[in-house]
Order: C-alpha cells, then structure tokens, then sequence
C-alpha cells in the first residue's frame, strides 16, 4: 500500500506573514508554495530552500544563490519577469516571496506536443522581452529553459528563477569547478570556459525556440556529458531535420542563435528579438498556425520529470534542478592563432591475463619436455603479467593523486563569504588564513564606504586554486568631480560642455531675462569650483531672452498716459512726426505701431504718432464787406463767426461794414473769426 507523505509546512505561518496554502512543485533546491500574505491579503508564490543545503561545504554557495535570486529580481521591473516580492529567514526557514502566476509552464505545455509555429515565436519574442530587461541592468539569467518561462492562464508569459543570474562583469570569466545550468540549454563557452554574457542567453533561447517547434531538445536521449560534447563541437541540427515542412526562415533564425561562436550571435536579447520581428514577417498565416506532430524519442535518463513530486501536476512555478557537469573534464588549448577545445576524460586502464581452459589441440611446436617445462613456463608468465598489472596500477593510482591534487578537487579550495562590506585588511587577513593570496583592485563605489570590498573575483562561494589570488574590488567611496568655474554669464552650449566633460549630468532650465541675450546662463543649481557628487544632476538656468507681451491700445490716450502703459508691460515709447486732426486734440495718441493685440518682446519699441490738432488754413480777408458777406466767406472755409461792435458793441453801428477781423493769415480750421462791424 502506498504511504502518504504529509508536508510538515503546510499550514503553516512563515514569518508571522505568509500561510501556506497548498504545494505547488518541489525541486533539488527549493519547495515552492502557493501561501497567503496576510499583511496584504493577496496570493503570492513562497520558494522555500531545502534546509539541509544550508549545511556542508556547499551550504554557502547555495545560500548565495538564493539570495542573489532576490536581488537579481529586485533589479528588474519589467511585465515579463516574475517579481519577487521579499526574501528573508524564519529559523532555519530561508525563503522568497515572489508573483503567483495561475497557468502552468512551458515544459507542461509541450508534453502535449510542439506548439505552432505562431505561438512558438510569440512565446520567444516574450520571453526575449523579458530577457532584455535583465541585459539592459547588466543582468545574464544563465538558465534559461522551459521550467523557467511560465504561461498565465491569462496569456501572459514569464521568465523566473533568477537563481543563477549574475552580473555580466562577473560571469565572463567565472572559476567555478562546476558548471551549473540545464546541459540542454546550455552554450559552449559556458561549458568550455565557463564564461558567459547576454548572447549566452540568447543561445538557451535559440534551443528553446528548436524545442518549440519541433517538441524535442536537439540531442534527445543522450546523458548529459554528451549533450555538452555535442555544444562544444557541433553545430545544433535545424529543426527541419525533424520538422521537414518547417521554412529555411526558421532554420536560419535558430542557428543564428545557437552558433558556436557567442561573436556571431545577436548580442543581446533586445536584438535577438528584433530578428524574430523580422522572420515572423515573412511567414503566411497558413505557415503560422501549423503544427508539427509529435516526436516519438526515448526519454532520457537525466531527463527532468515535469510533473512535482507525489504525482502532483506540471508546476506554475519552475523546479530549480540543474545539471552539475565537472568543469575539470573540459580544457582549453590555446595556439598561437586559434583556440581549440577538448573533451577530456579520465582514462581507465583494465588488463586481464589469458585464461587457459584445457590443453591444446593444435600440433606441437617441438619435442614435448613434460609437464615440469611447461609449468615453469607458466609460472614465469603468471609472474610477468602480475608485475606488469602491478605497475600498471600503481602507475594510474600515481597519475590519479598526481590529478587530485594538480588539477582535481584536491588542488582547489572555495573563496569564503562574508568578504564584501568589511574592510579590506579585515578581508586580506581571513584569506591570509586559507593560503590565498589577495591582489586590490580599486574603484569608486556609491553605496559602499571607501576602504571597504564592494565584490571578490571569483565570488564566494566559487572555486579557486589552494595556492591562488583572490581579487578583491575595493571601494573608493563615491566619485567626487569638481564644478567648473565662470559659468554664469557663458553661453549655453559652453557651459553645457564644461560639465559634461568633466563628469557631470546637465539639465536646462529656461528663463525671461530682459537684460542677457538669449543663450546665457543666469544661474547654476550648484556653487561654481564646490565639490559635488559624480552622480549629481547640474542644472543651468539659461536666458529665453525678454518675456512675450500683448501690445496694449494707448490710442486717444496722451502722450505721457501712453509711456506710462507701455512701460507698465515692459515696452519702450518713441515718436513719430506728429500728424494734425480736426478731431484729435492736439498731443493726443493718434496711432500706435505696433497696434494693439500684436505680441512683441518686453524691451521692444512701440512708435507713437500724435495729434498736432486741427490743420492751419488761410483765413478769408473780409474787411469792407457787409456782415453778411462776411459771415457766409468765413463759414465757408471752416471757421466760426463771431461779429463786435464799436467798442465792443457800446457805440451804435453807424454803417454794416466790416472794419476789422481776428486773426489773419493762417489760423486752425474750426476756429474762430472775431470781425468788427461800425
């Protein structure tokens, strides 16, 4: 009868926070969990590590993987990476909180087969998405394969499980003795030379694409030594061979991926997917919708099973199992014009002596000399082929120990933790204690103090040599550039460059200014010759020149009222020839330019034109003519008519003869004519 394994977590409260609900799959490092935040009240995935990894030699290395899940996580915000929420220890209990993603993963979805040919770019293109953002910071996921890209119920795609990411100045030469990843996936200069960057994922993409379409990995049924074997020498068969209907398009796109040399691949996932944008253009939508048949291979012997464990169904979330492959089987031979790479493999020697089974039936080869002959015979030779196998053994136990401790296990230690954020004779001192020498690089370093190790190459947990160097990146404290002097008063693009040359992030800021011309700097957001921050934003607030206005009417104003409303708007005021009016007063705004409602510049002139009054015209001699005559030649040519007496009407009029008249000659029109009648 089979027993039930009750799991002694579920149920339980991690942290005082998250209760597990349910399993949801277990792998070779962690368990994962479907658990309820209760501080959140939401459904979250809780990845839980094994405890007993945490032990042992190897229990810091997987404890840094663990954790630096959660910080390579924590890097990327992007729609197509699993988030992690949080990452901390309950007891012994390490753990993650990441995104619950209802669906299942991509391994379950090609047990049912391989997908067609649309889906299959669809899932790649997201997947390289998601991909690019982790190159984008730097980031290689390094284990990229159908476990970790998972497919939500409601079509979104995912990748997770950034356990073995690392930042792309640290994996290109790593010093591990293990190389870690699933062999299927893995590209050649990982196992060859365990180094790696973004094209190294690009290549677990271009395997992932292959198996997609054709519902197999390349090399099926093959244990892992030979998968990678395969990786390092030949190039990876097209999905035709197996898929004959499928177009050369796609043959192309995957061996662009998967070749070889990491050179030749896209450099990155953001250009990887660029060319699937591109193949995907050129296929109908009959070639799109097909789907091949699924193969019929052996499974292999290393194969992961994709359901959990106790039966359970495929997982949301992906397991954590990876293949180990000793990196002591692969060396490189370097020429001096090229490099060649060889399997290497432990030889085992096995001799047997011949076994005689009765007499011999063939004919005699001389006179028999009775059984005392031939048994010396048989001695000497038994004792001969004893001190050969003798030797032999002891030659290989020899050459055995001689590997241990030259080139195997034996001649190697790991770098220990806890070397970075302490200070770096502290750290000189506990490598000193191991045998390993310590060389210092220096570099400026934002968040860690100076003198203090900001990282170790090879990081901890990581192989090196008993008699080894350990590298160890110390920091300078954060970069401190100095501001550039006489910015004020430059022009914008000089002072612009002065401090981008120097180091320093430049914004511009725009301000009226009615005295500096447009272009120069008014102010500057930090003090000129100070010393800031390498990573401080400088802002330069610069001239736009006068401020825009909106001319105002001044016309019918006077002259002095005029100046005062212009120079209220920022404007200047000058003069035309002033024009005479019959209707206009004299000093009065007759006309403006520019008019009224135009936009000029504070500053700018507004050129007034004022009245001079009416115009001067002849006034009609009238003296000797009757009152009448007067009145109607004066009214005539505009003027009023005012008529006086003798004395100024005292004395009788003594004919209606005009004897005099005021003014003469020119005078304003409209104006008035005084004549004199007596």
């Amino acid at each position: 009868m089979a027993s039930t394994t009750t799991d002694p977590l579920l149920g339980r409260l991690v942290d005082g926070r998250y209760e597990i609900a349910a399993r949801v799959a277990r792998g070779g490092m962690a368990t994962v969990y479907r658990a309820h935040d209760r501080r959140l009240g939401r459904e979250v995935a809780l990845k839980v590590m094994h405890p007993h990894l945490a032990d042992g030699v190897d229990g810091a290395s997987f404890v840094s993987r663990f954790r630096r899940e959660a910080r390579a996580s924590a890097r990327l915000s992007h729609p197509g990476v699993v988030a992690v929420f949080d990452q901390g220890l309950d007891g012994d209990t390490s753990y993650l909180t990441m995104e619950y993603v209802e669906g299942g993963n991509l391994r379950a979805a090609l047990l049912e087969g391989p997908l067609p040919v649309g889906r299959a770019l669809d899932v790649t293109t997201r997947v390289l998405d998601a991909l690019a953002a982790a190159h984008r910071v730097g980031l290689v996921h390094r284990d990229v394969k159908p476990e970790n890209v998972l497919l939500g119920h409601d079509g979104s795609v995912k990748v997770a499980d950034f356990g073995l990411a690392r930042a792309v100045t640290e994996v290109t030469s790593t010093a591990s003795g293990t190389i870690l990843g699933t062999v299927a996936y893995l590209a050649p200069e990982v196992i060859a030379s365990r180094g790696s960057g973004p094209a190294t994922d690009v290549f677990a993409v271009g395997v992932l694409l292959s198996e997609m379409l054709t519902g197999t990995v390349p090399y099926p049924g093959e244990p892992a030594i030979g998968v990678a074997y395969h990786h390092v020498h030949d190039d990876l068969p097209a999905p035709s061979e197996r898929v004959p209907w499928l177009p050369p398009e796609l043959d192309r796109l995957v061996a662009s991926f998967t070749t070889r040399d990491p050179q030749q691949r896209p450099v990155d996932a953001a250009a990887a997917s660029a060319a699937v944008a591109a193949v995907r253009a050129t296929l109908d939508d009959a070639t799109l919708a097909r789907r091949a048949e699924p193969p019929v291979l052996p499974v292999p012997a290393d194969e992961h099973d994709a359901t959990g464990p106790d039966g359970e169904p495929p997982s949301s979330l992906p397991s954590d199992a990876v293949d180990a492959i000793p990196a002591a089987l692969f060396t490189q031979d370097a020429g001096p014009d090229h490099r060649t790479e060889h399997l290497v493999v432990a030889p085992t020697h096995m001799m047997t002596a011949p076994v005689r089974t009765g007499p011999s039936t063939g004919p005699s080869t001389g006179p028999s000399t009775g059984s005392a002959g031939g048994g010396r015979t048989d001695r000497r030779g038994a004792v001969l082929r004893t001190v050969l196998l003798v030797l032999l053994l002891l030659g290989s136990l020899g050459a055995g120990a001689w590997w241990w401790f030259a080139a195997g296990p034996g001649a190697w230690t790991t770098v220990p933790a806890g070397l970075t954020g302490v200070a770096v004779e502290d750290a000189r001192t506990e490598l000193s204690t191991r045998g390993l020498d310590a060389t210092v690089q220096e570099r400026h370093h934002d968040e860690v103090p100076a003198g203090d190790v900001v990282s170790t190459d090879p990081a901890a947990g990581d192989r090196v040599r008993q008699d080894g160097a350990v590298t160890l990146v110390v920091s300078l404290g954060v970069r401190m550039l100095t501001v550039p002097e006489n910015l004020v008063g430059a022009d914008r693009q000089d002072a612009r460059s002065a401090l981008e040359d120097t180091g320093f992030t430049t914004e511009i800021e725009g301000a009226y200014d009615d005295s500096a011309p447009k272009g120069r700097v008014l102010a500057v957001s930090v003090p000129e010759g100070s010393e800031q921050r390498h990573d401080t934003v400088v802002t330069l607030t610069v001239s736009d020149g006068p401020a825009p206005v909106t001319v105002p009417q001044v016309v019918g104003r006077t002259g002095a009222e005029a100046e005062e409303a212009l120079a209220g708007f920022g404007l200047r005021t000058a003069y035309a020839d002033p024009e005479p009016s019959a209707e206009v007063a004299e000093g009065t705004v007759l006309r403006q330019d520019p008019e009224q409602g135009e936009t000029a510049s504070r500053t700018d002139t507004v050129t007034l034109t004022l009245s001079s009054g009416p115009p001067q015209v002849a006034v009609p001699d009238v003296i000797g003519m009757t009152t009448g005559e007067a009145t109607t030649a004066l009214e005539e040519a505009g003027f009023e008519v005012e008529v006086d007496g003798l004395l100024g009407g005292w004395l009788p009029a003594f004919s209606d003869e005009v004897r005099d008249q005021d003014p003469t000659g020119d005078a304003p029109s409209g104006s008035t004519v005084t004549i004199t009648v007596w």
